[in-house]
Parts: C-alpha cells; structure tokens; sequence
C-alpha cells in the first residue's frame, strides 16, 4: 500500500474514493491501514442494494436489475460514480456473489472489479475484469476479491503516470 500512496501522492496529486458492495468495505480498511492515508483517500462507500448503487453512484438501473448488477458495466459505473460523489481521480469498485445464487444461475462467487481514472475535466481511463473464486466460501470470496481489486490499481496507476 506504501506503492500506492506515492502513486497518488505524485504531481499532480490524486485523490481515491472506493465503492464496495460484496467486499463490504475490505478495500477500504486496507488503504485506511497505511500511515498517512488520509492525504489520499476520501473515503468510501458500502452500496449493497441495487437502489442504493442507482441513488448514490449513478450505476443505470434497468441494466443493473437485468444483470442483478453483475457485470463489468456496473463496476465501471460504480467507479465513476463514486469519483463524483467524492470528487476523487481515481475510483475503485467492486460487485459480484460472494457465494452462489441458484436464482441467477452463479454457480461459484464471483466479481467485478473496476478502476476510473480521470483523465480530463469530464472524461475518465475504465478499466475492469473479473474475479473467479471457484471453491471459497463466503469470506474467502471477499477477501480474494479486494486483494484482487487492489493489486489491479497499481499496475493501472504505474501505466496511467507514465503516459503524463
């Protein structure tokens, strides 16, 4: 986490913001672990509901019911969102079943993750995959997802400096 806090802290500086739904808010207590975070990180949000996603980040309601908000678009926009509901330059998020949902035909947990980075005034770097975590359980699952999520950022933020 100290890569991260020189990636954002270098001119310009950059502020995250992280939106959590099945990782219930472990990407944000590893960023907040770092000494110093607070020059950083703006905060966060748990948006677990799909209205709440749609209130509070902007994520495109009929898309996100069809998809029960499973889907790279969904963490992109939950990415974005959130780097205006904070005013940050980079925004982390995550989605997805921390176990199965017979109902929605997820056979293993799953997830979205997704990276915003603002690369002008009103346009923004996306950048998305998925996690698989065939056999874990549910914690497991969460855990695997925000370590993911979080070792995506970095690469994402290495390449994003070197194009200034």
């Amino acid at each position: 986490m100290t890569e991260l806090r020189e990636l954002l802290l270098r001119a310009p500086r950059w502020k995250i913001a992280v939106a959590e739904s099945l990782t219930c808010g472990r990407v944000q207590a590893r960023i907040g672990e770092v000494s110093g975070a607070s020059d950083y990180f703006l905060g966060g949000i748990t948006a677990y509901a799909l209205e709440e996603k749609v209130r509070l980040l902007g994520v495109e309601p009929t898309h996100a019911a069809a998809v029960n908000c499973f889907s790279a678009t969904v963490a992109e926009q939950m990415a974005r969102g959130v780097c205006g509901l904070f005013g940050a330059e980079v925004g982390l998020a995550t989605t997805g079943y921390a176990e199965p949902s017979v109902e929605w035909g997820v056979t293993q947990p799953a997830a979205w993750w997704a990276v915003a980075i603002k690369t002008d005034r009103d346009r923004f770097s996306l950048h998305s995959g998925l996690v698989e975590c065939p056999g874990a359980n549910r914690i497991e699952a969460q855990e695997r997802v925000a370590t993911t999520a979080l070792a995506v950022l970095l690469p994402l933020l290495r390449e994003v400096r070197r194009a200034e």
